[in-house]
């Protein structure tokens, strides 16, 4: 499997059809094929009843639009995708130490246009936590955010454990 400049994955035709004979139920829109024209000749010679495929362009945009337009179609509720995360995890903070680092990690993930990720990521939290969804501590340089400790992306306080925004940043 490989990966484009957009972090979608693309799959071999060989791949993908030991997919669809071990799940025939399979959502092909979610693929994007290396060789569909390699893949139609061999699903045409195996079985008739696998759909073809086109040739998948890399869309003509910058990553930055490209995210966005996905954002757009994320599934959240309203009362998520409305939400002034700013606000809440402002709220979240009790003393001026915890609302110096929040205000600066808030300007970074402002200026990164990282708030609708936020509010998706407190709707997934929010999901995991109704549904008893057990997740990790925490790993790697997402625990130097003070911010996805508030919402609960990870268990690790970076203030008391004196972790910089930056290795979050690197």
């Amino acid at each position: 499997m490989n990966y484009d400049k957009f972090g979608q994955a693309h799959v071999a035709e060989h791949e993908l059809v030991d997919m669809l004979y071990a799940n025939p139920d399979l959502k092909l829109e979610q693929f994007l094929i290396d060789d569909p024209e390699q893949y139609n000749r061999s699903v045409s010679e195996l079985h008739s009843g696998f759909l073809l495929l086109t040739k998948y362009q890399t869309p003509n945009i910058d990553l930055e639009t490209f995210d966005q337009q996905k954002q757009q179609i994320w599934f959240m509720p309203a009362e998520y995708r409305e939400l002034d995360i700013a606000k809440w995890v402002l709220d979240q903070c009790k003393n001026q130490a915890e609302l110096q680092r929040v205000g600066a990690e808030l300007l970074l993930f402002q200026e990164k246009n990282l708030f609708p990720l936020l509010c998706y990521l407190k709707y997934l939290v929010d999901t995991m936590r109704k549904n008893g969804v057990v997740w990790g501590v925490g790993r790697g340089s997402s625990v130097a955010s003070y911010v996805l400790y508030l919402i609960g992306i990870h268990k690790i306080n970076s203030l008391y454990y004196d972790l910089p925004i930056e290795e979050f940043l690197k």
